[in-house]
């Protein structure tokens, strides 16, 4: 049975984007076939992945396109693509009097759901309609947290949104983790965070870290995933080694 994951965060720039490339990446290593959604207008995914911005998940989410239609194969066997673009960002007013708006991609994502081991949807960096979407998809969250000054802030704001969205659209909706990313063992900054999110939220974080690593970094203006794109790097280990965690779930 496939598992639908929601990568998601109100704040940018915290490794959402990295977390479903490479992880995403990493399943399919481990013999899972698994699509990732961009839902991002700004496809970063789509870019990361080396896949030309062509039509994109609007024109499903529209009613003009079926999902499977939107499949594009990338370089890395087992892992598809539902590309993005910004045409994606007309959305909010196009469908906000639209009856049962926030099923819609439930609904595109049901015919397709029996193809997939995992479907891994990378959110915009705001709770709008598409990331409420995504919930509603969705039978788990993961989070990444960047290890930064305010890691906290918005957590709890975005764990209540997720509780809310389970009362409300989806019963089943759990937290798959929280992921600390951009972690530097060597920085205090980063161990405080990590303590304090310990402190908070222990029952819900991920044994993996990713660190800061230049190879993460570079690899999206190549279009690959770190794996491919250097497989010894500490971002390719330490991803896979979320994967492990991620199979183990269930």
């Amino acid at each position: 049975m496939v598992k639908v994951i929601s990568i998601t965060n109100q704040k940018g720039g915290v490794g959402k984007t990295t977390t479903a490339i490479n992880l995403g990446t990493a399943l399919a290593v481990f013999s899972k076939k698994v699509l990732i959604i961009d839902m991002d207008p700004q496809a970063n995914a789509t870019s990361g992945l080396g896949v030309l911005k062509t039509d994109s998940i609007y024109q499903a989410l529209i009613g003009k396109k079926t999902l499977k239609s939107l499949i594009q194969y990338t370089s890395v066997k087992n892992l598809y693509l539902v590309p993005s673009n910004i045409s994606s960002i007309a959305i909010e007013s196009e469908l906000k009097d639209k009856e049962g708006k926030e099923f819609i991609l439930k609904k595109l994502i049901d015919p397709i759901q029996e193809q997939f081991d995992y479907i891994l949807i990378d959110c915009p960096p705001s709770l709008s309609l598409f990331t409420i979407n995504a919930l509603v998809a969705s039978n788990s969250v993961l989070i990444p947290v960047q290890c930064e000054y305010f890691a906290l802030e918005g957590l709890a704001q975005l764990i209540n949104t997720i509780n809310l969205a389970k009362k409300t659209f989806n019963s089943n909706l759990k937290i798959e983790g929280i992921l600390l990313t951009m972690h530097d063992k060597r920085n205090n900054l980063s161990r405080q965070v990590e303590n304090e999110i310990k402190q908070h939220f222990f029952k819900y974080m991920f044994k993996t870290l990713i660190p800061r690593n230049i190879k993460l970094a570079e690899a999206p203006s190549f279009g690959k995933p770190v794996i491919t794109y250097d497989i010894k790097s500490a971002g390719s280990v330490n991803y896979l080694a979320l994967a492990k965690e991620v199979l183990k779930s269930g």
